[in-house]
């Protein structure tokens, strides 16, 4: 057998049908899993839903199950800039070599499924990404899965899994075209993972999200565990490097916790993710050691991260208007750029203009550009051309790629004011990209 390296099946997978086509059916991952002998069973599941905020809550969840001394495996999606990034262990991504073990375990497996075309297709990569965690969970083991839903939730591959907590944060509209149009069709479909008998553990919600969500519970005899009633933040404070937090837990209220992310909306991931943790061990109190120092532990890149300083360059995924709002609200509230120059790119899919739209309350100068690697950047041109219906002609500036665009941005920082800084944002992959330019720049 030809030694395949890890690049080349990496590429081999991601070329299977692309996660944001969703195939609306468990049938195919459900195949594979029985194949495997079901290693989505092996330990418990807490799942997170929603439509901003799930990536950073399942990180914050990891890290406080982990100071509780548990063994966790996370899977995460999308991946920054490598595909491992998706299937962690112990806080860290599975190596090269150990990726590669686990796709071909499975692989002969996965060829079976595909030869069953059940539904007419080929298992999807986001399919054959989620087995090869369920199987790398059961086989290191582990003690607890914390795994992040990809899309929407009822039919998302990672719901083979019975999680026994069910995590939603905010529903917003976003993937309209594959969730629904209203807030309580997308909340439908995220509600597929309170399953019968688990715990859901409920951030804030739209009124119209709330009733769908607190339906299901009822519906599958769920204990609910909501934000406000039952947990939430207190008070914070801004501290240097991110915020010192007083939470509401089941133990009551835990002071002096800090955090080292932006903004408020990260405190209440942070608070949601103590009350998720609180659950999973069976709605016992946590000692406030293990929150302090589980929170205080965690890393999320492109969450509002810091990458460079001199000019500051701060990196966010957001990519629809909820994650815009909360993204500007906090750069306002922790980063004083005066003035603030943009880069920005978009997927196509995506509600640009209201995103747009939020940013130029705080960009006062935009780049555009557009991502390498995605079939579904939306074109300079085409973005641009829209900026400049928000902003005037002189503040839009374009760029072919995301190189060029950090280079004019700084440029523009660096002959503006002492105080400017960059932000990168607009969408995931475009966080990812911008990320690995500067850290490559850093280690050069």
């Amino acid at each position: 057998m030809s030694h395949t390296t890890h690049q080349e099946l990496t590429a081999a997978l991601t070329a299977r049908w692309p996660e944001h086509r969703v195939a609306p059916s468990l049938s195919r991952v459900s195949a594979l899993m029985e194949l495997l002998g079901d290693p989505q069973r092996a330990m418990p599941v807490i799942q997170v839903a929603g439509t901003n905020g799930k990536g950073s809550t399942a990180i914050m969840i990891d890290a406080i199950l982990r100071a509780a001394g548990l063994r966790v495996g996370r899977f995460a999606s999308p991946h920054l800039s490598d595909v491992r990034e998706r299937i962690v262990i112990d806080g860290e991504p599975i190596g090269e070599e150990r990726f590669d073990e686990v796709w071909a375990d499975i692989a002969p497996y996965v060829a079976m499924v595909d030869e069953q075309q059940l539904d007419g297709v080929d298992m999807t990569f986001f399919e054959v990404i989620t087995g090869m965690a369920y199987a790398a969970f059961a086989d290191a083991p582990v003690d607890v899965a914390v795994i992040e839903v990809g899309l929407g939730g009822r039919w998302d591959a990672t719901s083979v899994a019975d999680a026994s907590v069910a995590v939603v944060t905010p529903i917003g509209l976003d993937h309209t075209h594959i969730l629904g149009d209203t807030i309580a069709e997308i909340a439908g479909e995220k509600a597929g993972i309170i399953k019968h008998g688990s715990t859901a553990v409920l951030s804030g919600q739209d009124p119209a999200a709330a009733r769908v969500l607190l339906e299901r519970a009822v519906e599958v005899g769920a204990l609910v565990k909501a934000e406000g009633p039952d947990f939430g933040v207190i008070g914070r404070q801004l501290a240097v490097g991110g915020q010192l937090l007083r939470l509401e837990t089941l133990a009551g209220p835990i002071s002096d916790v800090f955090l080292p992310l932006y903004g408020e909306h990260m405190a209440r991931n942070a608070a949601l993710s103590v009350a998720a943790v609180e659950a999973f061990l069976g709605s016992k109190p946590l000692n406030p050691e293990i929150v302090v120092e589980g929170l205080g532990s965690v890393e999320a890149p492109a969450r509002l991260e810091l990458v460079r300083t001199s000019p500051p360059i701060v990196i966010d995924t957001a990519h629809n208007p909820q994650a815009a709002r909360v993204t500007i609200d906090a750069v306002n509230e922790s980063y004083d750029f005066d003035p603030v120059i943009g880069v920005v790119a978009m997927m196509q899919d995506k509600d640009a203009e209201e995103v747009l739209g939020i940013f130029a309350e705080k960009m006062d100068q935009v780049v555009i550009t557009k991502t390498s690697s995605s079939p579904r950047a939306r074109s300079v041109d085409d973005l641009a051309a829209l900026a400049e219906t928000i902003w005037s002609t002189h503040q839009v500036h374009r760029a072919a790629t995301m190189a060029e665009a950090l280079d004019l941005a700084v440029m523009l920082a660096d002959t503006s004011t002492a105080q400017a800084g960059v932000l990168v944002a607009g969408s995931v992959i475009a966080a990812g990209e911008a990320r690995d330019l500067l850290k490559k720049e850093d280690q050069e």
